[in-house]
């Protein structure tokens, strides 16, 4: 793809004939900066940024990035916490015409390698504490990769340029970078049943797309508030913050989820708008101080990950906000996908997922690729502009989730006769638990190093505050004896804190077919009340 970034007279003609209709994601900051200036983008600590601000420093960040001789299709990961400044970097990676290539910050240095060296990136955006990781400091001396350092922890990093530093005597104006609605503008890296993160591809118009989408369901407003808790380096949270942007709302900044924290945001801000984890909404309804604090200014209750028990919704919709609305989707078709709305959440209980969003199809397909009447189970697939354009550098499984033209996810449901999604089971051996995915294998294959393991099991089980709890059942070799912490020990050696399994159960036989596999449904059929005490009955 052509560029016009040192010199844009050079190719002006081309430039501005792609402007006319195109679809970029840098542009909607720009957009809603022109549109309202002085309004606030991000509150963060109690300092306001406005959308001129953000918009300026973005475009600034993208100069420097272009300066430094990257060119449209380069990489620049990201391995950040919530902040302003994240922001800043994201925008300016693609505004500059770039590849935004997030990492989830509690994952282990070893899988840090593999997403930096898997998606080629030319340079890494740090924050400052995560630099303070031996780890990864080590790790970014290996492998030479340039290295900008996001001051988010207080004293600038002594060995790398910091972001504030890169943004000096730099060009304000937006880059004129040629720019097309299905060029790569990102790579999200999700766990796959292999153990290995996969990269999902996703332009600029699937994203788009997807806000556009968003805003239209939830009804965001330039007047509202968002509270932002979860990591923007997930989709589900990028994809309300980058929402808000579009329509020129605020958010309320914040690294991390502490209830108090949350509760005297909302309070002292004013905010409109939340999303959070079920685990999360029940902290803030049990907090003892919750009564102290004036949530009336919560108009809308955004949920995620998994469904809400009834007793927890009733209490929530009653004494915390009048309207509950679950969103669902994956990385690899860019969220929402399906919402269900305030107006159902009580007449419908169990794992609906609601409608389809106006951005993309929905439909039940059985292994053949016929698609089935309501009530019929089978496989969810979707197709639509949110779908990702595929795996990077994996075309064998970009065609397999693609199969029969539809977007497979590896779920199974039914729609009901008015049309609502339930969710039955999930097909891919994924444990879903704080938000996270954690693929099964990955655990195993780790507890497996272990030289007094003989065979693991590990499978995930209702859990009241992680959705699903991770548990292992391991056989240790014959005659060799070992304690549970030193195997918990271990895991925590190799695995992100999410990853570690809440539970390590000592058999004596694992049991199997006749040919060998483990059958996991028969461990995790007898084990649903390991982590007995249900949410809402605390």
């Amino acid at each position: 793809m052509e560029t016009s970034t040192s010199n844009p007279a050079t190719n002006t003609l081309s430039y501005q004939e792609n402007s006319l209709n195109r679809i970029a994601l840098g542009d909607t900051l720009h957009r809603t900066a022109r549109k309202y200036p002085d309004s606030t983008v991000t509150i963060e600590n109690g300092k306001r940024t406005s959308y001129a601000e953000l918009d300026s420093a973005s475009n600034q960040f993208a100069d420097y990035l272009l300066a430094s001789g990257l060119r449209s299709g380069a990489k620049v990961a990201m391995l950040c916490n919530n902040s302003t400044q994240f922001l800043i970097a994201a925008y300016g990676i693609l505004k500059a015409g770039l590849v935004w290539v997030p990492i989830n910050t509690m994952l282990a240095a070893s899988d840090v390698r593999y997403i930096l060296e898997h998606a080629e990136a030319s340079t890494v955006v740090v924050d400052d504490q995560l630099l303070a990781n031996p780890a990864l400091r080590d790790l970014f001396k290996d492998i030479k990769l340039p290295v900008v350092a996001c001051t988010v922890g207080g004293a600038p990093d002594p060995v790398y340029p910091t972001l504030t530093a890169c943004l000096q005597d730099r060009s304000t104006a937006l880059p004129q970078v040629l720019i097309h609605d299905r060029d790569l503008a990102l790579i999200m890296y999700t766990s796959g049943t292999t153990g290995r993160q996969k990269g999902a591809m996703h332009s600029h118009l699937s994203v788009y797309s997807a806000l556009t989408s968003s805003i239209a369901e939830m009804g965001i407003q330039h007047s509202d508030i968002f509270s932002c808790v979860l990591p923007m380096f997930h989709c589900a949270q990028f994809s309300v913050a980058a929402s808000c942007i579009v329509a020129g709302a605020a958010m309320l900044v914040q690294k991390g989820f502490d209830p108090t924290a949350v509760l005297d945001g909302i309070a002292k801000e004013r905010v409109t708008m939340m999303f959070g984890l079920p685990l999360m909404y029940a902290a803030l309804l049990h907090h003892p101080a919750r009564s102290q604090y004036d949530l009336s200014c919560l108009r809308l209750c955004l949920y995620a990950m998994a469904p809400m028990a009834k007793p927890l919704l009733m209490k929530l919709i009653a004494e915390m906000c009048p309207n509950f609305a679950l969103g669902s989707g994956q990385t690899e078709i860019f969220p929402m996908t399906m919402y269900f709305p305030p107006d159902q959440q009580l007449k419908r209980f169990g794992n609906y997922w609601g409608l389809p969003t106006p951005v993309n199809e929905l439909a039940i397909m059985d292994e053949s690729g016929h698609l089935l009447e309501p009530g019929q189970v089978g496989e969810i697939v979707h197709r639509g502009a949110n779908v990702m354009l595929g795996y990077y550098k994996d075309p064998d499984a970009t065609a397999q989730v693609r199969r029969y033209g539809w977007h497979h996810t590896g779920d199974l449901g039914k729609i009901d006769p008015d049309g609502q999604l339930l969710f039955m089971d999930r097909m891919k051996d994924m444990i879903k638990t704080g938000g996270e995915n954690v693929a099964s294998v990955k655990v195993e294959e780790v507890l497996l190093r272990h030289p007094a393991v003989a065979n693991v099991a590990v499978v995930g089980v209702p859990h009241p505050h992680w959705v699903e709890g991770i548990v292992a059942f391991v056989m240790t070799k014959s005659g060799v004896e070992i304690h549970v912490d030193e195997l918990l020990a271990h895991c925590r050696e190799h695995l992100a804190g999410f990853e570690v399994p809440k539970h390590i159960g000592l058999l004596e036989k694992l049991p199997t077919t006749s040919t060998g596999k483990i059958q996991k449904h028969l461990l995790r059929s007898s084990h649903q009340t390991l982590f007995v005490k249900a949410q809402g009955e605390e």
